[in-house]
């Protein structure tokens, strides 16, 4: 039985802990709708939420048109890419390594809600560049990757009040940094339902053996992680919760033989818990994209376990 088995709830804790000094987790959640307008299939509400205290989170909520909820809802993360000036815009335009249409559009049309926020110097929130943000919450005792974090679970937080969403129906879906808020997010939070990553389990020893840890950001680095989890140790806090990985073989980002270890370690968490199953890793002979099988695999897999 491995740790995040024997005591779930503790290791939690502990992997909470890594992130830094974060805003209290019980602050009030403050939401104002800037605007509203009907879409291809959906309606968009554009958001500007207080979820930290330090500075106002823009966000998007989308929701079909038709129909009645409360819908089952997807937290959508975005990716990085080096296009600071996108983030939670695509949800709604896509990016040129997803398929189409864009995710607002393929959500809504099969009956769920999303909400994606602009994370730290991303999207509306850009003007400081990530290596500055990093370096001055660094002095503060902040990693910057654990205040995105912290933005993602308040995100969820405000999410499930939302009486158009059902809190008991919750996924959360991304590809590249948004596959890696995905499977982080999941682990923490053990609201999520269903965890879906594109293009982005990556296994941290064999990045550093293939000496690709230039190809992530420096938002990424969390210190002292190595010390107490490996990728694997960290995915296997949501099981028996389903989780579907997709990941290209020709990826630099998920060296293949991080994959197999990881795929090795959850596949036997899965099998102790009863739920075989609800763990599925795919692999495609591609790089760093979403194809247009993955995609569907995307949605079968939500409608199946949503």
């Amino acid at each position: 039985m491995t740790q995040a088995q024997s005591d779930p709830a503790a290791r939690r804790q502990q992997l909470y802990s890594l992130l830094g000094d974060l805003p209290d987790r019980q602050r009030p959640i403050h939401a104002t709708c800037v605007g509203m307008e009907e879409r291809s299939g959906y309606l968009l509400e554009r958001l500007l939420l207080d979820l930290n205290g330090i500075e106002a989170v823009p966000a998007y909520f989308v929701r079909p048109l038709k129909g009645q909820g409360p819908w089952p809802a997807v937290l959508y993360n975005h990716a990085h890419g080096g296009e600071y000036h996108i983030g939670k815009e695509e949800l709604l335009i896509g990016r040129t390594f997803l398929h189409t249409p864009p995710y607002a559009e393929a959500l809504t049309r099969n009956g769920y809600a999303a909400l994606c926020i602009d994370h730290w110097a991303f999207g509306e929130r850009r003007g400081r560049s990530e290596s500055e943000i990093f370096k001055q919450m660094l002095w503060h005792g902040q990693v910057m990757w654990g205040m995105m974090v912290y933005d993602s679970l308040r995100a969820l937080d405000y999410l499930i009040t939302r009486p158009d969403v059902d809190p008991d129906r919750i996924a959360t879906l991304g590809i590249s940094m948004g596959s890696t808020m995905a499977w982080w997010v999941a682990a923490l939070d053990t609201r999520i339902r269903v965890c879906v990553d594109l293009c982005c389990l990556t296994d941290y020893q064999a990045l550093i053996a293939t000496r690709g840890l230039d190809g992530h950001g420096i938002y990424y680095y969390v210190p002292g992680l190595l010390k107490h989890f490996t990728t694997a140790q960290v995915n296997a806090l949501i099981a028996p919760r389903p989780h579907l990985s997709l990941a290209g073989i020709y990826d630099p980002l998920t060296p293949p033989a991080g994959l197999e270890r990881i795929d090795a370690e959850l596949s036997q968490v899965y099998a102790a818990l009863g739920a075989a199953e609800a763990w599925q890793l795919r692999r495609y002979d591609i790089g760093h994209f979403e194809t247009a099988a993955m995609r569907a695999e995307v949605l079968a897999f939500l409608q199946k376990w949503l």
